[in-house]
C-alpha cells in the first residue's frame, strides 16, 4: 500500500484533485484488502485441518521445495530465500541422499508372565513290537499368548469367633480378629475392583455407561453407574495426601511447564446445558506430573499455584502467564514454546509456501541439534546450543522482520500471523539457551494433556464440577507414574492396600518418586 507522498511522487504534475481521489480510493481498499486477507487465512487454516496432515511434517513435494531454497544445511542460516519467490520445478537441483527413516518405536519387552505348558505326547511313543518306550532325544516348544477374560469373584473374609473357655480361668468374652482396613468402609469394593475402576476411567478412558454395561453382559453383575462415581470418590479422597506431595514436590523446584485444556462440565442447575472448565498441567520434565481443575481458563489457577514457586515457567503465549512475570519479574521468568511457532508456520503453508517452508527449516536445524543433545550434561547441552543455535535464530528474525516490513504481506494472514507470534515471542523463544536443563518447547506437558483430551473425546463431559477435582487427582497419580516407569496398574494395587491402614506422615513413601514395590510383589 502506497502512502499519500509516494503517490503524488508517482503522479507529479497531475491535477491535485486526482491525486486526492486517487488517494481516497485507495484508504477506501485498504480494509477490504485486510478483509481479504482474514478471508484467505481463514480458508487456508480450514484446508490445512481437513485435508493437511496431522502431524507437523512436510509433504514430499514441500520437502523437495526446502532443499531447493536452503541447498546446503550448512549454508541455511545465511540464505534465505528471496521475499515471495516461489521456487521454479525447473530449477531442481541433484537429489540429496535420501535420510535414513527414523526405526519404529519398537514395543517394550514383556513382563514375566504366567506359563501354562501343557506337554503333548505322540501316540508312537512306545515301540509297537516290544512296547517299550522309546527314548527322548529333544523337544520342540510352540509359544502363543493366550489371554483370560477378566473375572468378578466374591472374596468373603470368616472371622470365627470364641466363647468362654470351659476351663473356668475367667476369661469373658468374645474372641474375634479384627477385621482389616476397608478400602471404603460399608461397601463391597474390593481392591481389585478397586484398580480396575480407575484404570478403566482415568487411563482406558471407558464411560461409565460402558462400564455398567460390561459388568451387566459379561459378569451378569448390576453395578449402577452413580455407585461406581460414589467408589472413585471415595478412593480420590484417599489418594489426596499423594496428590499434595506431588506438588509440594514440584513447587519446590525451579522449573516448570504449564499447559491447560478444557473439557465440558454439566451445568447442575440447567439440565443438559455444559459449562466450559479447565484440566491445567503443571510439570517438571524429569519429574511428575501435576493437574488441577478449574471452572475458567483465567488466572485463578496459575496465580495460586505459582503464589510460592520462584523459578522459571514454561508456557505458550496466552497472557495469562505473560501478566504473572510482569507482576514478579524478579522470582517468574518464563520460556516459550517453539513448538507454538512451528504450528504457525505449518497453518501458512498452503498460503504462502515458500516462505513458510524456509522457516520450517531452520526450526528443523534447531530440533536437530536438541537431538544431538538430548543425552548430555545440562552443562554439554548449554555449550553445543550457544556454539550452533544463534546463527539460526539470528536468520529468523532479520527474516521475520523483513517479512513484517514488506506491505505484500499483510498481518492477519497465517504468515503474517506466524511472522508477527514469532516476533513477539522471540525473547522467551530464544531463553532456553540461558540453561541446559530448559527445553525447547513445551511438548512433554502437551504429551500429558493428551490422555485427558482422549478421554473427553469417549466420555464427551464431567457429569458434575465437583468430580472435576477427582479426574484431577486421579490422572495426577496415574500420569506421574508413567513418568516415572511405573506400571500404573500395580502401583494403585501396592499403594490402595496400604493406604487405608498409614498415618499421615508415613504417606511420603507412597508418593511415585519415593515408591518402591514390596519384596512379595514381581519386580
Amino acid at each position: 500500500m502506497k502512502s499519500r507522498a509516494e503517490l503524488r511522487r508517482e503522479f507529479d504534475g497531475a491535477p491535485a484533485e486526482r491525486i486526492e481521489y486517487t488517494c481516497q480510493l485507495q484508504e477506501q481498499l485498504n480494509p477490504k484488502d485486510q478483509l481479504l486477507a482474514e478471508a484467505r487465512a481463514y480458508i487456508a487454516e480450514l484446508k490445512q485441518q481437513l485435508f493437511g496432515p496431522k502431524a507437523d511434517k512436510l509433504s514430499p513435494e514441500q520437502e523437495e521445495q526446502l532443499r531447493q531454497l536452503t541447498g546446503d544445511v550448512q549454508e541455511q542460516a545465511q540464505r534465505p530465500p528471496p521475499l515471495s519467490q516461489e521456487v521454479l520445478a525447473s530449477e531442481s537441483p541433484a537429489k540429496d541422499k535420501e535420510t535414513p527413516k527414523r526405526p519404529r518405536r519398537q514395543p517394550p519387552p514383556p513382563v514375566k508372565l504366567e506359563v501354562h505348558r501343557q506337554v503333548l505326547e505322540p501316540e508312537d511313543k512306545h515301540c509297537a513290537r516290544c512296547q517299550r518306550e522309546r527314548p527322548r532325544i529333544g523337544e520342540e516348544t510352540t509359544t502363543e499368548y493366550d489371554y483370560q477374560l477378566a473375572k468378578l469373584v466374591v472374596q468373603e473374609t470368616v472371622r470365627p469367633k470364641y466363647g468362654q473357655c470351659p476351663c473356668g480361668c475367667g476369661k469373658t468374652g468374645v474372641a474375634i480378629a479384627p477385621l482389616p482396613p476397608r478400602l471404603v468402609p460399608q461397601s463391597k469394593l474390593g481392591l481389585g475392583l478397586a484398580v480396575h475402576l480407575l484404570l478403566s476411567r482415568f487411563d482406558d478412558h471407558v464411560a461409565y455407561y460402558t462400564l455398567e454395561r460390561i459388568f451387566r453382559e459379561r459378569h451378569g453383575v448390576v453395578i449402577p453407574r452413580q455407585q461406581m462415581v460414589q467408589w472413585v470418590e471415595k478412593i480420590a479422597f484417599l489418594l489426596l495426601a499423594i496428590y499434595h506431595l506431588i506438588w509440594k514436590e514440584l513447587e519446590a523446584g525451579d522449573y516448570l511447564q504449564i499447559d491447560e485444556t478444557p473439557v465440558k462440565v454439566l451445568d447442575p442447575e440447567v439440565k443438559g446445558k455444559a459449562a466450559t472448565g479447565y484440566l491445567w498441567f503443571y510439570s517438571h520434565p524429569k519429574g511428575d506430573v501435576f493437574l488441577e481443575f478449574c471452572g475458567s481458563r483465567g488466572r485463578a489457577s496459575p496465580q495460586k499455584r505459582l503464589g510460592h514457586f520462584k523459578g522459571t515457567i514454561q508456557t505458550d503465549a496466552y497472557e495469562v502467564y505473560k501478566s504473572l512475570q510482569r507482576e514478579r519479574p524478579r522470582t517468574l521468568r518464563r520460556l516459550g514454546c517453539l513448538g507454538h511457532a512451528r504450528r504457525r508456520y505449518h497453518k501458512a503453508l498452503l498460503e504462502s509456501s515458500a516462505e513458510a517452508i524456509w522457516f520450517i527449516g531452520q526450526i528443523r536445524q534447531l530440533y536437530k541439534i536438541e537431538d544431538e543433545v538430548r543425552e548430555s550434561s545440562p552443562a554439554q547441552r548449554k555449550a553445543v546450543r550457544r556454539q550452533k543455535a544463534p546463527a539460526f535464530w539470528r536468520a529468523m528474525k532479520r527474516r521475520a522482520g523483513q517479512l513484517r516490513a514488506d506491505p505484500r504481506f499483510l498481518p492477519q494472514s497465517s504468515l503474517g500471523k506466524a511472522v508477527n507470534y514469532f516476533l513477539k515471542e522471540y525473547t522467551a523463544l530464544v531463553g532456553y539457551l540461558r540453561d541446559g536443563r530448559f527445553e525447547i518447547d513445551n511438548n512433554l506437558v502437551e504429551n500429558d494433556v493428551r490422555p485427558s483430551v482422549v478421554g473427553r473425546k469417549r466420555w464427551l463431559f464431567i457429569g458434575h464440577p465437583d468430580a472435576g477435582w477427582r479426574s484431577a487427582v486421579i490422572y495426577t497419580i496415574i500420569q506421574s507414574c508413567r513418568r516415572r516407569g511405573i506400571n500404573p496398574q500395580e502401583y494403585l494395587t501396592d499403594v490402595l492396600s496400604r493406604l487405608p491402614a498409614m498415618k499421615n506422615h508415613e504417606v511420603k513413601a507412597l508418593a511415585p518418586s519415593h515408591w518402591q514395590p514390596r519384596p512379595s510383589q514381581p519386580q
